[in-house]
């Protein structure tokens, strides 16, 4: 697999991977016992932490890569697996 491929590929798991991590460790301001700033929604987070949320993306999709990546050197789910003409 050449290296654009491999780095196109890691982007789209890790882009998948931040709507996964984002609803995870988030607390409300109510949550917290603060206060709401006017105009502020209740459901909005207290602290936003993209620093946070950077790390854990990149190690959910580092995971879900190697996965991805070991099943395509390796083939342990080919598609053979799903042949479903063979009954």
């Amino acid at each position: 697999m050449k290296w654009t491929s491999i780095l196109a590929i890691y982007t789209l798991f890790w882009v998948l991977s931040a709507f996964f991590v984002m609803p995870f460790h988030v607390r409300t301001t109510h949550e917290v016992g603060g206060e709401l700033v006017p105009g502020q929604a209740e459901s909005a987070p207290h602290e936003f932490r993209p620093a946070r949320i950077a790390l854990w993306t990149t190690l959910v999709a580092s995971v879900l890569f190697g996965l991805y990546y070991g099943n395509y050197v390796y083939a342990w789910v080919s598609v053979e697996t799903f042949d479903l003409t063979n009954w």
